[in-house]
């Protein structure tokens, strides 16, 4: 209440466990649904997944007499998530008469990315206010229940569904039945939609920040290649971090193309961080040496190739060691989710920025920050060029996997 004091506390009654979601090893469901009468409105208050079901603690509130739900959550984000949020909110409303005020957490926890989005529904199922996407964000919003009241009062049929005794029982707490005043209205902020691809860029800045911050670190390494998926992580890592915060490491084999450290600098320019250069062809050969007896005999092979690979990874681990800043590795999803990748490689590192961003998804989100930008950010012959690990002679990806739109889908 106003004065301080604690006046109910709801328990959640539906505990997802899937996904993401383990609750109910940690949990217990409760079995009461509040209903608060503030101001003379009657206010229902539940839990995140208690409002995806159809009958569920909603529909015992609005039998309570709810005019209002306040649904309270942290709900992950994924690419298309908003979409279906708001469509089954917007279905709830309308189906139960009442409005809704959506509630969600902002920021990055672990690999989870919650994205606010906040929003309040109207008992038609309109979305009436909203709230910033991935920021903190104080969504105020005018509701006149009067209408609602008057529908529901000319209705002398009770809302009512079988099975609500199963769910939880209603019970009513009075804070207040004061009705206030009728204030004067305030003209409300009209905020749009982003587009699907803007909001998974913004999910990976604020996950990366988050990640990065929440994990005591202030300074992040990449190991610039010049292709395109270290390229979208530094950029992503500038923003979130600061440019002063990003340090790239060019790593050259006899095999990098000249086009790819050339690429390598001017995305490190273009997005103002310090780029490192430590070319690893002296240090291939050494281990090579090292190896030969073992390797006698053999075909030069991926294990060769391998050898490049770790060899960066030992380099940047080392600086990461060294000075304390946190690695940040760059596979995206389509090669993770078909091992095109090395262990103690490319994969060291503490944080895997872009592992649940497909490869073809990698290539809309460079043009879609190149085109929100007043300057190019991802040079344009980063890409142009046909995707290669650039650890043997003319290699391609499409040497070892299908095309990325065969395989992205």
């Amino acid at each position: 209440g106003s004065e301080g004091k604690l006046r109910g506390t709801h328990k959640k009654i539906f505990l997802p466990n899937y996904g993401v979601f383990d609750e109910e090893r940690y949990f217990e469901s409760g079995n009461t649904c509040p209903v608060f009468t503030i101001n003379g409105t009657k206010v229902g208050v539940n839990v995140c997944e208690d409002i995806w079901y159809p009958l569920g603690p909603t529909s015992v509130q609005r039998a309570a007499g709810a005019e209002l739900i306040i649904n309270i959550n942290g709900s992950p984000f994924h690419a298309g998530k908003r979409q279906d949020r708001e469509s089954m909110l917007s279905e709830r409303a309308s189906d139960h008469g009442l409005f809704i005020a959506y509630v969600n957490q902002v920021g990055g926890q672990d690999e989870l990315v919650f994205d606010g989005s906040s929003v309040v529904i109207d008992p038609e199922g309109k979305i009436i206010s909203r709230g910033e996407p991935f920021e903190e964000d104080l969504v105020i919003c005018d509701i006149d229940t009067t209408p609602l009241r008057q529908a529901r009062q000319a209705n002398t049929q009770e809302f009512f569904a079988e099975g609500l005794e199963e769910i939880g029982k209603p019970v009513h707490r009075y804070i207040s039945d004061e009705i206030p005043q009728q204030k004067k209205p305030f003209l409300e902020r009209t905020i749009q939609p982003v587009s699907s691809i803007e909001e998974v860029r913004k999910a990976l800045v604020v996950g990366t920040r988050d990640y990065v911050n929440k994990s005591g670190f202030q300074k992040v390494l990449i190991a610039l290649s010049g292709g395109i998926d270290s390229s979208l992580v530094a950029a992503i890592a500038a923003e979130a971090l600061g440019p002063d915060n990003v340090i790239g490491v060019s790593m050259p084999s006899q095999f990098s193309s000249a086009g790819s450290k050339t690429d390598a600098k001017d995305l490190a320019k273009n997005i103002g961080i310090r780029i490192e250069s430590i070319p690893i062809r002296e240090i291939v050969t050494s281990m090579e040496l090292a190896l030969r007896d073992q390797f006698h005999g053999t075909e030069w092979g991926v294990a060769e190739e391998n050898i490049q690979s770790r060899i960066r990874g030992n380099l940047i681990m080392a600086m990461s060691n060294k000075f304390g800043w946190m690695v940040l590795t760059t596979g995206n999803k389509s090669e993770m989710a078909v091992g095109y990748a090395t262990i103690y490689a490319d994969m060291a590192g503490g944080f895997s920025v872009i592992k649940d961003v497909p490869k073809l998804m990698v290539y809309d989100l460079c043009k879609h920050i190149n085109g929100r930008s007043s300057s190019v950010v991802i040079p344009q012959s980063v890409m142009d060029k046909p995707p290669s690990a650039e650890l043997r002679p003319d290699q391609k990806d499409t040497d070892s996997l299908p095309n990325y739109d065969i395989l992205d889908p």
